[in-house]
């Protein structure tokens, strides 16, 4: 498993609808909020996905401390709503105060946001680069780590890089150095972009397309996380039984085990021990698949009882033990 020497301080996490990349990018806050740090764990697609992870009500246009890390680390949240940041804009680089309510009220920020070309997402990747920059009056960083819950890998290289296509059409003025401001943080070691996936075939598809858009892109790929990792329930010898429908085997081994009636109960444990191994075969094959892609790994387990606040925890702590953020 490789691992990365330097952890970048924003931490894009994207993936397949259905591997769980929401779920991942909090256990990822919470993993780097430990020991003391501080991180701002952003959302962007808004969905409140976030809110109903930490079993908190939906979260405002504003960044808010959700959850308490071991050794006194804290996780902010925000999820952060297209229309406010581009106000938050208008009154950086234009001072336009009640004129850019102004605005809102007749329909021009919701014309911007929707309609314009990239804005959406400039405005988003915007102050999420924002959070990661920003310092306080000591000079020191007030988020040690930015963690962005961000779209699906079908959208990902898209939406990250849609700042270059923004500079290339405002080639002068505050809209062009935010664009390039923007892409000085997502091009550089700063940023990391981990792809959640399954040992499924048609996400670690997805996982190695992604790969090759972000890495076409110029822009930076962590880590694979494999997400809802099963236990393998049989040995190698157990399942090579299994595979090739060895009864026999079986029966004597049930037997040795001190199992009565050890000739029925061949037949249906055969069926879904073969089922078994069919499944260890396949996650073998996409194991290799992902590792040809060179990236670092991570491997989360399935939760037997679902994924609930203590289960973030959970999933927090394996990636810790895994190396994520030291």
């Amino acid at each position: 498993m490789v691992r990365l020497e330097y952890v970048s301080r924003l931490q894009v996490v994207s993936g397949k609808g259905g591997t769980g990349k929401t779920t991942v990018a909090a256990a990822l806050a919470l993993a780097l909020a430990t020991e003391g740090k501080r991180t701002l764990l952003v959302e962007v697609e808004g969905r409140q996905g976030i809110a109903q992870l930490f079993e908190t009500e939906a979260l405002p246009y504003e960044e808010r401390k959700i959850a308490v890390a071991s050794g006194g680390g804290e996780v902010f949240a925000l999820a952060i709503d297209a229309e406010r940041a581009l106000l938050d804009y208008l009154q950086m680089f234009y001072k336009l105060g009640s004129a850019g309510r102004a605005l809102k009220k007749i329909g021009a920020i919701d014309f911007a946001t929707t309609i314009a070309p990239g804005v959406r997402d400039v405005l988003l990747t915007g102050k999420a680069c924002e959070a990661v920059r920003r310092r306080d009056k000591q000079g020191r960083y007030v988020y040690d780590y930015v963690v962005m819950d961000a779209p699906p890998t079908g959208r990902i290289t898209r939406f990250l890089n849609v700042n270059d296509e923004v500079a290339g059409l405002a080639r002068i003025g505050p809209i062009h150095n935010q664009a390039q401001a923007v892409m000085r943080v997502l091009k550089s070691p700063e940023t990391a972009v981990h792809l959640v996936t399954l040992l499924e075939e048609m996400p670690v598809q997805e996982t190695a397309d992604g790969v090759a858009e972000l890495r076409a892109a110029d822009l930076p790929v962590g880590n694979a996380i494999v997400n809802m990792v099963r236990p393998h329930l049989l040995d190698e010898d157990a399942v090579h039984d299994a595979a090739n429908g060895r009864r026999a085997a079986v029966t004597k081994a049930l037997t040795a085990a001190g199992v009565t009636g050890a000739a029925g109960l061949v037949g249906p444990l055969l069926e879904q021990a073969a089922e078994h191994a069919q499944r260890v075969e396949l996650e073998r094959e996409q194991r290799k698949a992902l590792n040809t892609l060179e990236l670092g790994a991570y491997e989360l387990p399935m939760l037997s009882e679902g994924v609930d606040l203590a289960g973030l925890y959970q999933l927090a702590k394996e990636l810790r033990k895994q190396g994520a953020g030291s």
